[in-house]
Formats: C-alpha cells, sequence, structure tokens
C-alpha cells in the first residue's frame, strides 16, 4: 500500500516545490541586474538580448516569460515546442554559444504555465542578435566602445597582435640589438617577427611591430613643468619615435638624473642621504605604464614632471574583471600579452607582480588615480629640488638676452642639438652659441647628459 502512495506523493511534492518557486518571484516583485521578467515569449528577442546582458554584467542571468515587469504571474503556454524554439533562439542568437536550463514551472492555471531559462557563462563579452548590452540595474544598455575593448582584452584577445600596422615597411634593428644583448640569437628579421609575433594573422604587421620598429611614430614625452600645475612649461623632452623598448630606457635614465639627494639631518643614528624621490617605484610605475597601455587608439603614456611631483600617466585604465583589491595586491592581468611577453624575455616585465605593491608599500593608494581612460601613479618628492628653485628663479626674475633665449628655445625642442646644429638652428655664430651655453651652465640653467656623442642637453 505504502509503494502505491509513494509515487503520487512524489508528484505532489514537485507541484508544490514550482508553486513555491513562483511565489518566490512574486514576493521578489521586480526585475534586478540578474533577473528579467517577461510576459510572454512574443518578446523572446528582448528576452535573449536580457540574458547576454546579465551574463556580461554579472557571468549568470534568470530570466522568465509569463510574468510582467511588475512581477505579476500571468503565465503562458508552455508547449515542448516552445520551449524548444526558446532554446534554439538562443543557440542561434547568443555568441559565444551558451548552453541554457529552461524549466515550465506551474504558473495561474493549468494551461497557463511560467519558464524559467536560467544561464551561466564567464566568456564575456556575449552578443545577441549581433549587439554587445550590459546589465545597469534592470536595464540592458549598449556597451561603449572602450568597456567593449576591456571585455575583449580580459578575455584574452590580443588586440595589439591583430590589429594592421598603418605602416608595412618596417626594420628591427634596433629590437634586434636589444634581443642580442640579452642573450638572444636572433637569425634574421623572418625568424624575430615570426618569434615575437609581429605579424597578424592576415599576415600583415601589427601595431606591436609598429612600435617597436625603427619607424615607430610613437611620441614618448617627458615634460617638466615650473611649478604645482602646468601653467608654466619648463621643457619637454622627445625620447618617442624609435623602438618602444629605446624610448622607455631613455625616458627612465632621464628621469633618473633627476633624482638629486639632500641630507636627512633627522635620521636618529647620524645624517643620511636622502633621495628626491624613490627611483625604483617610479620604474616600476613606468614599465608598467608602456607595457599595460592600450595602445589601440595609438595614444603613448607619458611623465609629467612637476616642482612637488612626478605623474606617470597611461592609457585605458583597469583590465576588465580586475577587481581594485586584485589589482594593489599585483594580480598579474596582462592588457596586451604578446608585448608583455617581449618585455618580460627584455627585463621590462615579470611575473611576480611586485609592481603595484612596492609602489604601495612606499606611498600608498594614494598614489594611484584610476578611472575608466586613464591611470595615474603620482610620485611625490621628498623636498623641493634645486631645479625647482632655479625654474622659480627664472620665471620670476632671470634675465636672459636674446642669444641664450635662442638657444633654450631650441633645446627644449630638441635637446640632442651638437653646438654646430644649434647655430644653424639659432641663426647665430658657432663662437656665440659656445659662449651662450657656458653662461647657460653658470646660470644653472641647463646640463649636459651622457657622452659628447650621444648625451644630450637638461633644461632645468
Amino acid at each position: 500500500m505504502s509503494e502505491l502512495l509513494i509515487e503520487p506523493l512524489c508528484e505532489l511534492f514537485v507541484y508544490y516545490y514550482r508553486i513555491i518557486e513562483v511565489m518566490k518571484i512574486v514576493d521578489y516583485g521586480k526585475e534586478s541586474e540578474t533577473v528579467e521578467f517577461k510576459e510572454s515569449t512574443g518578446e523572446l528577442k528582448e528576452g535573449i538580448k536580457s540574458i547576454a546582458s546579465m551574463l556580461n554584467k554579472n557571468k549568470r542571468a534568470i530570466l522568465y516569460f509569463g510574468i510582467t515587469n511588475k512581477g505579476k504571474v500571468i503565465g503562458q503556454e508552455a508547449s515542448d515546442k516552445t520551449l524548444r524554439d526558446i532554446s534554439q533562439a538562443i543557440s542561434f542568437n547568443i555568441e559565444p554559444a551558451i548552453i541554457p536550463t529552461i524549466t515550465a514551472l506551474d504558473g495561474p492555471s493549468e494551461n497557463l504555465k511560467v519558464i524559467k531559462v536560467e544561464a551561466t557563462g564567464s566568456d564575456i563579452p556575449y552578443s545577441a542578435y549581433g549587439q554587445y548590452l550590459i546589465r545597469s540595474a534592470d536595464e540592458d544598455k549598449k556597451i561603449t566602445r572602450e568597456a567593449l575593448r576591456k571585455m575583449f582584452t580580459g578575455a584574452g584577445f590580443d588586440f595589439i597582435s591583430e590589429i594592421e600596422s598603418t605602416r608595412q615597411d618596417l626594420t628591427f634593428e634596433k629590437f634586434a640589438s636589444i634581443l642580442v644583448s640579452k642573450g638572444y640569437h636572433v637569425l634574421s628579421t623572418s625568424s624575430l617577427v615570426k618569434a615575437k609575433g609581429l605579424k597578424n594573422s592576415d599576415g600583415k604587421y601589427n601595431i606591436m611591430a609598429l612600435i617597436l620598429s625603427d619607424q615607430s611614430n610613437v611620441s614618448i614625452k617627458v615634460v617638466r613643468f615650473a611649478g604645482v600645475d602646468k601653467t608654466s612649461m619648463a621643457q619637454r623632452t622627445e625620447f618617442g619615435n624609435q623602438c618602444l623598448l629605446i624610448a622607455l630606457q631613455q625616458a627612465m635614465d632621464y628621469v633618473e638624473a633627476l633624482n638629486e639627494t639632500n641630507v636627512d639631518l633627522e635620521k636618529k643614528n647620524g645624517k643620511r642621504d636622502l633621495y628626491l624621490f624613490d627611483f625604483e617605484s617610479f620604474k616600476e610605475a613606468w614599465k608598467n605604464a608602456c607595457v599595460h597601455n592600450s595602445w589601440m587608439d595609438m595614444i603613448p603614456p607619458a611623465i609629467y614632471i612637476y616642482s612637488d611631483r612626478i605623474e606617470v600617466v597611461s592609457y585605458g585604465g583597469l583590465p576588465y574583471g580586475l577587481t581594485l583589491d586584485e589589482f594593489y595586491e599585483g594580480t598579474s592581468h596582462p592588457i596586451n600579452k604578446s608585448l608583455w611577453m617581449i618585455f618580460n624575455s627584455t627585463e621590462y616585465a615579470e611575473q611576480t607582480g611586485h609592481g603595484v605593491p612596492t609602489i604601495l608599500s612606499r606611498y600608498g593608494k594614494e598614489a594611484f588615480k584610476i578611472s575608466d581612460n586613464y591611470l595615474t601613479v603620482t610620485i611625490p618628492f621628498a623636498f623641493k629640488p634645486t631645479w625647482a628653485f632655479v625654474a622659480e628663479k627664472q620665471n620670476e626674475s632671470l634675465i636672459l638676452n636674446g642669444s641664450q633665449k635662442a638657444i633654450l628655445t631650441a633645446l627644449k625642442s630638441n635637446p640632442r642639438l651638437t653646438g654646430d646644429e644649434l647655430a644653424k638652428a639659432t641663426s647665430l655664430s658657432v663662437s656665440m652659441v659656445k659662449k651662450s651655453m657656458v653662461k647657460l651652465q653658470k646660470m644653472g640653467l641647463i646640463e649636459r647628459y651622457g657622452t659628447r656623442r650621444s648625451g644630450y642637453w637638461i633644461l632645468k
């Protein structure tokens, strides 16, 4: 007798379970970032868009048919064909493909059911009918171009390797010489191109090839200002238009030369040298800015130097899916994976992810300013540098003659000019250039850095 009761009891249990499931929806009463209501499968297309939208935001989605957007259960027909049509529509119109779970729940009557569609997926971004949407509260909104890029890069798509370079007549002599100096054997240009992924899937040079080439048109600037804001520019030095790795190093060397020392008299155990700033922190910030910059629009990172701080600015913000906590912990999430591998092989990047924690330990979270499009690292100075006083003095009362002003203007445009080149650029005699240069050095306005052959002038 008991066995005869088991099957009816099971059916009754399932029936009440489904009723409870529907009641939960009624009690909830509203849609959310993971739940969407549709009155019927007449809104199937919009419902499928909502699934993709919710997956893009939260990697999970629940869609109900037979419920108004106010949460009222009205039910709808739910035959096997209806469920099959929903499954096929999802399969045909969401990319990448997902496998949903579709269930017919009991509704307000025997013939009117509530259809529940559940889906999960982490292979973002998902498109529906060719559109990319993202959930915001209970709405499906169009994804911005930049957010979509971040989704693709966060999912592992390497834009820098696929986007075609605007130039195809590229050479890589400087890049090859760097690799050789690191112990790599470069047998030929073709082997270098293949090994480092400098061509896209169509066999064309990609953006990464362009920024590493001898013909690179990327501008890498270090700009110095006379005060704490951008009101008065003291010097703009260009290191770009060459292989990115060389530009990176030259900019780093330039900033290191500005890292003067002072005597710390407050040290309990005696005097010690106090550096203007922690160069290791700057170095990590600058290398990260170059390798993790969003290069798709060819907007380069930059270094801005004020009288009280250095700012390292890169374009692109945080990778999609990387939380602030993960960022501060040093979680490795390369935006440009192929470029990061090259940086790693040339010792400009490494896998431990210690760069951000290094800066954090020295300057705290306030060193980082993060927006959707930019990431700025601010490194404050420990004291006011000598060249800042000189710049202020120059702005306030320093009187220069016409020859000296002309030379400073020329050096601001190109600090690598030789004496003969300065004479030509300023229409002065070579002897007048030499005399003026000596005077400018004595005034503390310029300083020579590097060798006679390959060095450059630093304007103070």
